[in-house]
């Protein structure tokens, strides 16, 4: 891989044990040829699933301290923008600063954006900002205001995100399925042609955190190496989500014995995961629609 060239600025929560936000999302990243700077929106000592955690927030007035001390350095040369968790409107709104200014340094630049809903939807004002958006599909309704029942409306909303600004949408997971199925939709609008898909995957019997925070890095990185295949970079996206995934639910279940995982338990095995990560495998294929 080793595209040197390739510098993302990662903008998300952070976790001192295990695996969300930028923990998630920088690792994979790295493995497949990227350099990553992070930012932590927050910094908590393990995610919010276990019993407790510890930690602070970093707010507006910090997030532009450390932005001014790369440019400062003329550090700002990223190919890529990174976003997930954004927890209130005066860091949403910096963020939005930090964006206008990286494009105008690289015209070029991607900006990807997880729009993890941190307060009431404000995340709406950045999306004719992003290149490409992966909301889940909760998210996709809160920012369009269309209830996703079919594959219908699934592309009624992801065309409502190309028309605000997005160039390619990628719905990471939708109950469109069975009960043993989840349905990824995925578009992308170039020079006025469109391409729609759907990627049907297995429902593994178990609650996964910083699934989304994997998912977007992973999707950043394959549209990268696949720029004008959508559907390649889907189908290596969501199969080394389902290794990821299968891994860490055999791992977790060898701890746990017949009682349920704890957060602890079922923490995402990464690491354990890196030849998946840099070769995958593809085992969900994607259709068409």
């Amino acid at each position: 891989m080793g595209d040197t060239e390739c510098r993302v600025l990662s903008i998300q929560s952070h976790v001192v044990s295990g695996y969300v936000g930028n923990k998630s999302a920088a690792f994979p990243l790295q493995v497949l040829g990227f350099e990553v700077d992070t930012i932590n929106s927050v910094q908590f000592s393990n995610h919010t699933g276990y019993q407790e955690w510890k930690g602070h927030i970093l707010n507006a007035e910090v997030l532009g301290d450390l932005y001014s001390g790369l440019k400062a350095n003329d550090l700002c040369h990223y190919t890529h923008l990174l976003t997930g968790y954004i927890g209130c409107a005066s860091f949403l709104n910096k963020v939005k600063e930090m964006v206008i200014d990286l494009k105008k340094l690289n015209p070029g630049l991607i900006y990807v954006c997880d729009p993890v809903m941190g307060d009431d939807g404000k995340l709406k004002q950045i999306i004719p900002y992003a290149d490409i958006v992966t909301p889940n599909q909760f998210e996709a309704e809160l920012l369009t205001g269309i209830k996703i029942t079919n594959l219908e409306t699934a592309k009624q909303a992801m065309n409502k995100l190309h028309e605000m600004g997005a160039k390619i949408v990628v719905i990471s997971s939708t109950s469109l399925g069975s009960d043993d199925l989840l349905v990824c939709v995925g578009s992308s609008v170039n020079n006025g042609s469109r391409t729609s898909l759907q990627i049907d995957m297995p429902k593994l019997p178990a609650h996964f955190t910083g699934t989304g925070d994997l998912f977007t890095a992973l999707l950043l990185a394959w549209l990268h190496y696949h720029s004008d295949n959508i559907k390649l970079a889907c189908e290596k996206t969501v199969s080394t989500m389902q290794c990821v995934l299968k891994r860490t639910l055999a791992k977790a279940k060898e701890k746990a014995g017949l009682m349920k995982p704890t957060p602890a338990q079922i923490e995402l095995q990464l690491i354990q995961s890196k030849r998946d990560i840099e070769a995958p495998e593809i085992s969900c294929y994607a259709h068409l629609l």
